[in-house]
């Protein structure tokens, strides 16, 4: 989108699908990823959001009518997904908000793509109720706006707490194995072992 999201598409040998943080904003976005799934056969069967800055969900709306599926996010991000649309407009990107039914995740929760665990951390700091996911034996963490390569989320829009997000990373995500993957929100992977080193900001 013109904010440069990271949309996951998270799937198995089953082609079962977990869609975290949908950022599609114009129709082509969701051309290419409609394209995907039906070229992969992929059933998606969960919709995620790490936390609901607009950006990330734009997108939530189109994959709810294409695919059927609710929204689960934490509840902290509640408000934040409520005036995501009025956010648009002021960042003159206007978008339909998704209004079906949200479940909310936790500290500890699993989300669950058949057999495979992602269980869920809360990094607030960028926003009130930010998550990632976190599957062990990939050693894989979808990380959102948390954590980027050898930067931080922002912490200057409303609700954001610089001083939390920092203490969070360092105590649960620094704490995970060095060669864990993060993916995150917007840029390139990195990995936790990268970040120790050289994330300036840590």
């Amino acid at each position: 989108n013109p904010i440069q999201e990271n949309t996951y598409l998270i799937y198995n040998d089953a082609l079962n699908a977990i869609i975290v943080d949908p950022g599609f904003y114009f129709s082509s976005e969701q051309r290419i990823f409609q394209e995907f799934v039906e070229e992969k056969q992929l059933k998606p069967i969960q919709l995620v959001n790490t936390h609901c800055h607009l950006d990330h969900v734009f997108g939530n709306k189109w994959v709810n009518e294409h695919y059927h599926l609710d929204l689960w996010t934490h509840k902290d991000e509640l408000p934040l997904l409520e005036l995501a649309p009025e956010s648009g407009k002021q960042w003159g990107l206007p978008f339909d908000n998704f209004k079906g039914k949200v479940h909310l995740l936790k500290e500890g929760d699993k989300v669950w793509l058949d057999e495979a665990a992602f269980e869920v951390l809360e990094i607030p700091g960028h926003s009130p109720g930010s998550i990632c996911l976190y599957n062990a034996p990939q050693k894989i963490l979808i990380a959102g706006d948390a954590l980027f390569r050898e930067s931080i989320g922002r912490t200057d829009l409303p609700g954001g707490n610089h001083n939390s997000l920092i203490k969070n990373i360092k105590e649960k995500l620094l704490t995970l194995p060095d060669d864990t993957v993060v993916y995150s929100g917007h840029g390139p992977a990195t990995t936790i072992g990268h970040e120790i080193k050289y994330n300036p900001f840590l």
